[in-house]
């Protein structure tokens, strides 16, 4: 079976499956053109690693709290082969393993080594493969081989539909191939699921423990691992409900016919780094604090807010009267309690009544509750833009029957679903919309729709 076949097989659109086989074809011969005398000519391994929507879920998954996800049809193709144990340290030492990996789009290469210590490129694309191959030599003994990787990616940059996962997700999935992690026993011991590889993934992005793999730096972010989980375990023309921390699988709601996403990224970069970075951090913290001073109030040890509203009928009542009582915090009580009922209304209410009204397609009561978690957006995160909250404004103006933005927001995109025999006319009308209002951003926006579609898969 082709790759094109297998990709369409597994659920993804046959002109996005020609699209990707094609681009994996072409990876395959820059990956050849790369060789060394210290790389193996046989055994190329060949990746495909989607991008996500998170449907609902605005800053849940870290908490403990629930999310709905879908894989999009764009994300990254990988090539990789066997990198012999071949290069020579400062030192003389000959036993230093190195990676290799190639942005074919950007015609840049990173080379680090496969070790606990590499050092970290903060604001660079190559921290991402640097910090996942420094928690692989952290995290399981024995011999290791290096690699040769060459990547590209169709997904839009630091736009929100997980562009930073992905290349997590897909550094691993090649590195572990490569030395066939899934043997080993530091793996059969703590990953026995496609969902204990999302959170473990997830650790290794924020720099946590998993189990017994012991955590490390990470990439900054204080985020969980809803990203990872989206792109490991979406399915096919679904959404996927998830509870995190643990994670776990709630249920899979099939999307009605006839409708797709289209997505509408405002041109306004979504970066994890910087001011940006400390941003985000901002709206993770003020729910950590928030259980920090639940916890000191009554003594009680859960790890996750989503555990804590979950310990008792009452908890949820208790909690916030605790918040409502913060003094000489670093956010203000109102805050803190702000912060909370954005949590708990998106985790317990909406994200299950918008899941039910998917599965009786009730469009109408679907679209009302993704309004609800994007009031929840702008009002208590504080992390949505002027771009991002037109564009969601514009989406249902024009027609669509729900629209959100997602991801970390001050920055990113908006999606919207739309009946798919519209979206020839939908889109231009959004982009036209768009321009209009911000034309310095929309010339660095995109709009394009996309099917809900299959996993990470390897070719």
């Amino acid at each position: 079976m082709s790759m094109a076949d297998r990709l369409t097989a597994a659920g993804m659109s046959a002109s996005e499956s020609r699209r990707k086989a094609i681009r994996i074809e072409q990876l395959m011969l820059e990956l050849a053109r790369m060789g060394s005398g210290t790389s193996t000519q046989t055994g190329t391994l060949a990746f495909w690693v989607p991008g996500r929507i998170e449907v609902l879920g605005k800053h849940t998954d870290y908490g403990g709290g629930r999310s709905l996800l879908c894989a999009v049809e764009r994300g990254i193709c990988v090539v990789a082969r066997t990198r012999a144990n071949a290069a020579t340290s400062d030192s003389g030492d000959e036993s230093v393993l190195h990676v290799r990996v190639r942005d074919s789009d950007w015609k840049e290469t990173a080379e680090f080594e496969l070790a606990p210590d590499v050092a970290a490129e903060p604001g660079r694309w190559s921290n991402y493969p640097i910090t996942v191959a420094r928690r692989i030599a952290m995290n399981f003994s024995g011999p290791m081989r290096g690699a040769d990787i060459v990547f590209a990616s169709d997904l839009p940059h630091a736009a929100g539909v997980s562009s930073s996962s992905a290349l997590v997700v897909a550094i691993f999935l090649a590195l572990s191939a490569i030395n066939d992690l899934p043997n080993r026993p530091e793996y059969r011991d703590n990953i026995h699921s496609p969902e204990d590889l999302g959170e473990y993934l997830g650790s290794v992005e924020n720099g946590l423990d998993f189990k017994s793999l012991h955590g490390h730096a990470g990439v900054g972010t204080f985020g969980g691992s809803e990203d990872q989980t989206a792109i490991l375990c979406a399915r096919p023309n679904m959404v996927v409900q998830y509870s995190f921390r643990p994670v776990k699988f709630e249920r899979a709601i099939g999307l009605p016919d006839g409708y797709s996403f289209v997505i509408g990224t405002s041109g306004v970069l979504a970066e994890k780094t910087g001011a940006a970075l400390e941003d985000y951090n901002r709206v993770s913290r003020r729910l950590s604090v928030g259980l920090e001073f639940w916890q000191q109030a009554t003594g009680r040890t859960e790890t996750s807010m989503g555990a804590a509203i979950a310990s008792s009928p009452e908890a949820a009542a208790k909690i916030r009267d605790v918040l409502g009582g913060v003094t000489g915090a670093d956010y203000p009580a109102a805050s803190l309690v702000q912060r909370f009922d954005q949590f708990n209304t998106e985790t317990n209410r909406i994200i299950p009544a918008a899941g039910d009204a998917l599965a009786r397609q009730d469009l109408a009561a679907f679209g009302d509750l993704v309004s609800e978690s994007q009031r929840g957006a702008e009002h208590a995160l504080g992390n949505q833009i002027p771009e991002t909250i037109a564009l969601v404004r514009q989406a249902r103006a024009l027609g669509a029957v729900a629209a959100s933005a997602f991801g970390a927001g001050f920055g990113g995109s908006v999606w919207a679903l739309v009946e798919s025999a519209s979206v020839a006319t939908f889109i231009p009308e959004w982009t036209a919309a768009y321009t209009r209002d911000f034309p310095d951003s929309a010339r660095h926006s995109e709009f394009f729709s996309t099917l809900a579609g299959p996993a990470a898969m390897q070719l």
